[in-house]
């Protein structure tokens, strides 16, 4: 299992295809904001998102977009709240704030916010 922590110290970057963001760790995610949209439901009946893990990966399916690329651009970015898989989720200091960056090439960037980036929680 690869986790968070691993990912943003070895500078991993996730991928993007369609309307499928693949982030290269495993996490229990929380909230994910984008656009004006913030989404708490990651249950399996939701109308806004899919997440699936894979044995060293997490997949996260936005159910309204065709592709994202197209709906997101090059300045705005995906936020979202996670924690490490097996954290306890109700300690507010395992909680990882992360922006996502779409690049052309398919690549997202994975950073920790900035103290000049506005992430509202």
């Amino acid at each position: 299992m690869n986790t968070i922590k691993k990912a943003l110290e070895e500078k991993k970057n996730g991928l993007y295809y369609g309307n499928r963001i693949i982030l290269p760790f495993n996490c229990t995610l929380l909230k994910l904001i984008y656009q004006s949209e913030i989404i708490y439901d990651f249950s399996h009946c939701s109308s806004e998102v899919i997440v699936s893990e894979g044995e060293n990966f997490t997949d996260i399916y936005m159910k309204r977009h065709k592709y994202l690329k197209d709906d997101i651009s090059k300045y705005e970015n995906i936020k979202i709240v996670t924690a490490e898989k097996g954290s306890d989720i109700f300690d507010f200091s395992n909680h990882v704030k992360l922006i996502l960056t779409l690049n052309d090439d398919h690549r997202i960037i994975i950073e920790t916010p900035t103290d000049d980036q506005v992430f509202i929680d």
